[in-house]
């Protein structure tokens, strides 16, 4: 709807409230005459009763949640009390005249009515403040345009169709990532860098058996025809597990065991000396007979 039509709409609202106004104004006004209240009173009151009938309107159209839902209250409380009064004035012709008459033949339904007729300005008192501090202590929350709904709108569909990519624990560790074309730099190189990737790098750490070269486990046999050649020419005092554990490349129990092996050996061979050969002139000595 464009605004001249909201315009005209409004206009002719605000008429006919006007004229509904003007005709309950002599029927109350008549009531009033009625309850006891004097010229200037009874001008007035028509005003109490559907003058908060209005402002309880205009705060149900500010007021949100309770407080828009209690407007509601008052505005239908005070419409249902104005009808039954204009009904009161249409059923009594006595009211038309003005002055104090009975609004009912039957006595309680005349306390009620007028009970109902005085309560209506202090009602209005009570009621019409506390709509105007609620609207003036009103906080309206800012609007977002649509613009920025939809903005947002897409940015989160975006944001939930395109889930980043988790990293995968069974990927393989040769493979690389795929990276787009248009990301991916010319890489320039670097003489610290080149240097760096040909040094060969240590290990850290513990070398797990797979890595590990494989080495022939030797026989306790061939580890000591092994330590007798190695060891033919050395003397007793050299004959140590240690020494022993160098030559052949073994664990210090096995070399210990290999020393007390071979220092067996040499102590049951026989302490053979070297005899000279006779001298054939016959100087060394005698020749034996036989």
């Amino acid at each position: 709807m464009n605004r001249r039509a909201k315009f005209w709409m409004v206009a002719s609202l605000l008429v006919v409230v006007a004229m509904a106004f003007r005709v309950s104004w002599n029927a109350l006004k008549d009531v009033a005459h009625a309850v006891g209240a004097d010229s200037l009173a009874a001008g007035l009151y028509p005003l109490v009763v559907d003058g908060l009938m209005a402002l309880a309107l205009v705060a149900a159209l500010v007021l949100t949640g309770r407080d828009r839902r209690f407007a509601l209250w008052v505005l239908g409380g005070y419409t249902v009390a104005s009808l039954v009064l204009n009904y009161v004035h249409g059923l009594v012709p006595a009211l038309h005249d003005g002055g104090r008459v009975r609004l009912a033949v039957w006595p309680p339904a005349h306390y009620a009515l007028v009970l109902l007729a005085s309560c209506l300005p202090v009602g209005s008192i009570f009621f019409g403040s506390d709509l105007v501090a609620k609207v003036l202590h009103h906080n309206p929350e800012p609007a977002e345009n649509d613009q920025s709904t939809v903005n947002r709108s897409m940015s989160d569909l975006r944001g939930s169709a395109d889930p980043e990519p988790l990293d995968s624990v069974y990927e393989s560790p040769d493979s690389q990532p795929t990276v787009p074309a248009a990301v991916v730099e010319p890489v320039r190189p670097v003489k610290s860098v080149a240097a760096q990737a040909s040094r060969p790098r240590r290990a850290t750490g513990t070398v797990p058996k797979s890595a590990r070269s494989a080495r022939p486990t030797r026989t306790p046999d061939e580890l000591l025809s092994e330590a007798r050649s190695v060891t033919a020419d050395w003397p007793d005092d050299r004959l140590t597990a240690d020494a022993i554990r160098t030559a052949v490349r073994t664990s210090a129990v096995n070399a210990r065991t290999l020393r007390d092996a071979l220092k067996v050996e040499r102590a049951a061979k026989p302490n053979l000396h070297a005899v000279p050969e006779p001298d054939e002139t016959g100087d060394d000595g005698p020749a034996l007979t036989a």
